[in-house]
C-alpha cells in the first residue's frame, strides 16, 4: 500500500512537470488546441486559437493575431481589421485528495470511529484534506477583414499584417523539434 501511494505521488508530479503551453500550429481533430480558420468571403475569415490549461490568455490572443496576419499575407493583402473579437475562458475547479492527510495516507491513519446509523463510521478530527485548484482554458476568436494598401488610419482594430508577423512571430510557443 505504501509503495502504491508513493508511485501515485511520483506520477502526479511527473505529469505536472511535463505540462507545456499549446504550441502554435493547426488544431488537431482531437481538439487539443491550436489555430483554425474558415474563409467566409474572398477577403474575410473567422480565425480561432484554443489553448490548454497552461497557455495564458496573452499567448492565446497573440497566436490569434499572428494567424490572422499570416493568412492576410498569404492571400496577398497588406492589413487586416478585426470586426468581431472575443476571448472565452473555460474555468473549472478540481479537487484532489491530499495523499499525506490522515484520511488518505497509508503512513498515518488514526482509527477513530463513531457510531452512526447502526454502524461504526470513520472520524478524522482534522477534517478531510483536499486541495482545490482552478483550471482555466482560453479560446480566442475573431472575424477579420483584409485589405490592400496602407492600413486605415485611426482604426484601432486595424493591423499591418507584416508588422504583426515580425513582432509576434518569435513570441509564440512553437512545436518542439
Amino acid at each position: 500500500m505504501r509503495s502504491l501511494a508513493l508511485a501515485a505521488v511520483a506520477a502526479a508530479l511527473a505529469v505536472g512537470a511535463c505540462a507545456t503551453p499549446t504550441a502554435y500550429g493547426p488544431a488537431d481533430a482531437r481538439g487539443a488546441g491550436g489555430y483554425s480558420e474558415t474563409r467566409l468571403e474572398r477577403d474575410r475569415y473567422r480565425v480561432t486559437f484554443a489553448g490548454n490549461s497552461v497557455t495564458s490568455r496573452e499567448q492565446v490572443e497573440m497566436a490569434l493575431l499572428l494567424r490572422a496576419a499570416e493568412l492576410t499575407v498569404a492571400d496577398g493583402y497588406d492589413w487586416f481589421a478585426t470586426v468581431n473579437r472575443a476571448t472565452d475562458r473555460d474555468s473549472r475547479l478540481v479537487a484532489t485528495p491530499d495523499p499525506l492527510s490522515s484520511r488518505y495516507s497509508p503512513f498515518w491513519s488514526p482509527y477513530w470511529r463513531y457510531w452512526y446509523g447502526g454502524a461504526w463510521r470513520p472520524f478524522d478530527p482534522w477534517g478531510s484534506d483536499v486541495d482545490f485548484r482552478q483550471i482555466d482554458r482560453y479560446e480566442a476568436s475573431a472575424e477579420i477583414l483584409m485589405g490592400r494598401g496602407p492600413k486605415p488610419a485611426g482604426d484601432p482594430n486595424a493591423f499591418d499584417a507584416r508588422e504583426v508577423v515580425a513582432n509576434l512571430g518569435g513570441r509564440v510557443t512553437r512545436p518542439a523539434g
